[in-house]
């Protein structure tokens, strides 16, 4: 049985974000299943209290955490990971990396190591202009299609990364029940302080630039459509244009504040419309959310905004892509009209192509060598 450590990023930071943990536990659950001891590493904040076995105890990783704060320039492990750490990190296979930044000491005490971009596009622009600087590793993956191809719009930083799909577990997001009679929603950030340095010159990033872009959109659908969004007492303005627009909108931390309450709002809706934020658009980096394949693994079908040529993406079925608010109104209706079928495609998608089992055997295949 291989022993996996994965590295996850900020989890401990962001309580109130399950979203957020859902992305790594996708992988965690494709790990298990392909015959993995799976081991959880974090760097946690030095300002707050600690209560990440609490909220992985659900999943089974209470006592598998190796937690610890960097303190003086120096990591030093938290509780009694300090009694483990040790033997877990020399009997480990491979430490699957997240954290971009991770300490080059720490890493240097793994027998084997790869990194995992989930950022695709902006990891390598931060990269290659110096905004970022990660220590190497053995092997590189991206979950971004165009990632090292013709087709990327950034540079590749001289890696030869292998591709992986973003994973979902299907034993965790099963095909959800009822007739779909609810609106189209997704969580999302709202406003974000991140600003992409690309080019001599500089753009804002956030989900609150790609929403209010398709502010209109409630006119020209007959579907019923919902935000739920983190949202702070600056945004009245912002919430109270889009529901003049005719969107339903709600803060996130009151329907999808915890990882159980996160999965019954996903599986409870009809389907998702998400935007994208504007990196993966001008970026064009083929990115897929972790949580609409969420939503595609509960047989809710996703219409979501193009960033890029992905081949288990532009079936037309199932999820549906647009670039401009027409195209959006015309994907939901498309999905309206045939629902039942699109509802089985997106769940057939999940299945075939982002499987967290096929997922964790590819990473394992080219990691373990």
């Amino acid at each position: 049985m291989p022993t996996v450590v994965l590295s996850a990023f900020e989890v401990a930071r962001f309580e109130r974000a399950p979203g957020h943990l859902w992305v790594y536990l996708q992988y965690v659950d494709g790990l298990r299943q392909a015959g993995c001891d799976v081991w959880w590493l974090e760097r946690v904040p030095a300002d707050r209290p600690v209560r990440l076995a609490e909220r992985l105890a659900p999943f089974g990783l209470a006592d598998r955490l190796l937690l610890y704060r960097e303190e003086d320039g120096e990591h030093r492990w938290v509780d009694d990971a300090r009694e483990r750490a040790d033997d877990v990190i020399a009997r480990a296979d491979l430490l699957l990396n997240f954290h971009y930044g991770i300490d080059a000491r720490l890493l240097a005490r793994f027998r084997r190591t790869a990194l995992v971009d989930i950022d695709p596009g902006l990891l390598q622009i931060w990269l290659s202009g110096g905004q970022l600087a990660a220590a190497p590793h053995d092997l590189y993956f991206t979950t971004g299609e165009t990632v090292g191809t013709p087709a990327a719009r950034f540079p590749d930083c001289g890696v030869g990364w292998v591709h992986v799909r973003p994973p979902v577990s299907l034993a965790a997001w099963p095909t959800a029940n009822g007739d779909g009679a609810g609106a189209f929603t997704t969580v999302s950030s709202w406003w974000g302080d991140e600003w992409v340095v690309e080019g001599g010159g500089f753009y804002e990033n956030n989900k609150r630039v790609s929403f209010l872009e398709y502010a209109a959109l409630p006119r020209l659908t007959g579907e019923d459509l919902e935000l739920a969004l983190s949202l702070g007492p600056g945004d009245r303005d912002d919430v109270a244009a889009l529901r003049g627009a005719g969107w339903r909108v709600r803060d996130a931390l009151d329907v999808a504040s915890t990882p159980e309450a996160y999965q019954a709002y996903v599986r409870s809706s009809r389907g998702e419309f998400s935007c994208a934020k504007p990196s993966c658009v001008r970026l064009q980096n083929a990115w897929v959310s972790d949580r609409t394949l969420c939503y595609l693994a509960s047989g809710r079908p996703a219409v979501v905004q193009h960033t890029g040529p992905n081949p288990c993406l532009d079936g037309g079925e199932g999820i549906l892509r647009f670039s401009t608010l027409d195209e959006a109104a015309a994907a939901l209706a498309a999905v309206g009209a045939e629902y039942e079928h699109h509802r089985r495609a997106a769940r057939a998608i999940a299945e075939e192509h982002f499987d967290a089992a096929k997922v964790a055997r590819r990473i394992l295949e080219h990691a373990l060598v």
